[in-house]
């Protein structure tokens, strides 16, 4: 009962207005002083959730995003790989993703790069001739690839929850958004073909090409630094990140020396506000998750799954179902970590590898991202883009299907995910 009344106040809580974190952490603490429950748990539970090791690198990688952000190198970037293969027919559909990819080599968090890159991505498509509804569509399909690719927020999120390791989750990364990354330039290619889209206008020499690809040169090397590190057992995830901080601080300062102390500044503020959300979500859902483990709700929702099949296919598709719903209404951490202790135990009893499921879980809810109601790069797009909300809800459909089918391309390879991680750590 004390689970059953933590999860209809979390509702209600929900519906009327409430912020997830609030919803959750709120309605536990109600459910545990409604059955005399010592409040001092609530603290308790809290704070424990926070004193992890693998959490001190979401704060660093959020840093590093913003650090880069604040020194014009997401602009270096854009520009570079504009140069290189703009100027075929819709070419800036294309440096969309690729530029999305590579920033999300530093940024690990999907309204991040919307936000750093968004406005510069849809201005240049607008002047070109793209219309909006294109425009919208790409920049928040791309935005997918920065929970995938390392470093990945809502992976090492998820490995916490999962107690799997963080690295071996990161790597699992790399191949399935390389994947996605194909779609969505297939996308393109058809789009392109079937409404004409343009071509870039830029023009460039071979000397300011050779300039352009000389200041392009720290953000290429970023995630080759990152990945490579974590690849090479050189450091593990919290350390990459404070590697990627001192990176951005040195590239800023001494390469392109734009890092002044108020950019600086800036970036502090932005991190402690993005961190302070993260981690008010992770303290929340993490009481919330415990209140349900005294009820035993994640042991009796296991021996649900695997009543109704022990095939790992079955499961995974009844997961993924389950998934794609939950990310329409909760946002990604609450999720991750609520849901996380219910399904690794049934799946990886069916044989399904948990390394492989991370990455199963965080696409699901990335799709959850472009869907109504909650779906933040609806509105993060609609806010940078100057669209109503409407639009970009129409113009997310096609690039959802895109996404769908290299969910399931990723649900049922599961090599895509595994191999490389269990090359890599053999």
């Amino acid at each position: 009962m004390l689970s059953l009344t933590a999860i209809v106040l979390f509702f209600v809580l929900l519906l009327t207005g409430a912020p997830v974190a609030i919803a959750l952490g709120l309605g536990s603490a109600a459910a545990l002083w409604w059955f005399d429950m010592p409040l001092a748990v609530v603290a308790q539970r809290i704070v424990n959730s926070l004193d992890s090791t693998t959490l001190l690198a979401v704060p660093m990688f959020i840093l590093a995003a913003a650090l880069f952000n604040v020194t014009g190198l997401t602009a270096q970037l854009f520009d570079f790989i504009r140069m290189v293969i703009g100027r075929i027919r819709g070419g800036l559909g294309y440096v969309t993703v690729l530029t999305h990819l590579v920033f999300s080599g530093v940024s690990g968090a999907a309204l991040a790069d919307i936000g750093a890159l968004g406005r510069i991505q849809i201005d240049m498509m607008r002047e070109q001739g793209y219309k909006d509804h294109f425009s919208a569509g790409i920049c928040m399909a791309a935005a997918t690839l920065g929970p995938i690719f390392p470093p990945s927020i809502p992976l090492v999120i998820f490995a916490m929850a999962a107690e799997i390791s963080p690295v071996k989750v990161l790597i699992a990364g790399i191949i399935p958004s390389l994947i996605i990354m194909l779609f969505l330039m297939g996308m393109v290619w058809w789009v392109a073909r079937r409404e004409g889209l343009p071509r870039d206008t830029i023009t460039v020499s071979r000397q300011v090409f050779m300039q352009r690809l000389w200041f392009a040169t720290p953000a290429l090397l970023a995630p080759v630094v990152l990945i490579g590190g974590i690849l090479l057992g050189i450091f593990g995830e919290t350390e990459a990140a404070a590697v990627t901080v001192v990176y951005a601080l040195l590239v800023g300062m001494f390469f392109y020396r734009a890092l002044t102390w108020k950019g600086f500044v800036e970036a502090l503020r932005e991190t402690t506000r993005s961190t302070a959300g993260v981690m008010f979500i992770v303290g929340a859902a993490a009481l919330f998750a415990w209140v349900l483990t005294i009820d035993q709700v994640p042991t009796k929702a296991a021996d649900l799954l695997l009543s109704l099949s022990r095939d790992p296919w079955m499961l995974l598709i009844i997961v993924n179902l389950l998934l794609l719903v939950v990310g329409m209404i909760m946002e990604t951490i609450a999720a991750i970590l609520i849901l996380t202790p219910i399904i690794v135990p049934a799946l990886a009893a069916a044989g399904v590898d948990p390394v492989h499921l991370g990455v199963v879980v965080v696409l699901n809810l990335m799709i959850g991202l472009l869907t109504p109601p909650v779906g933040m790069s609806l509105y993060m797009v609609s806010s940078v883009a100057g669209m109503p909300v409407e639009r970009v809800i129409r113009a997310a459909i096609p690039w959802i299907v895109c996404l769908l089918l290299s969910l399931a391309a990723v649900t049922f390879v599961p090599a895509a995910s595994t191999w490389l991680p269990n090359l890599m750590l053999k």
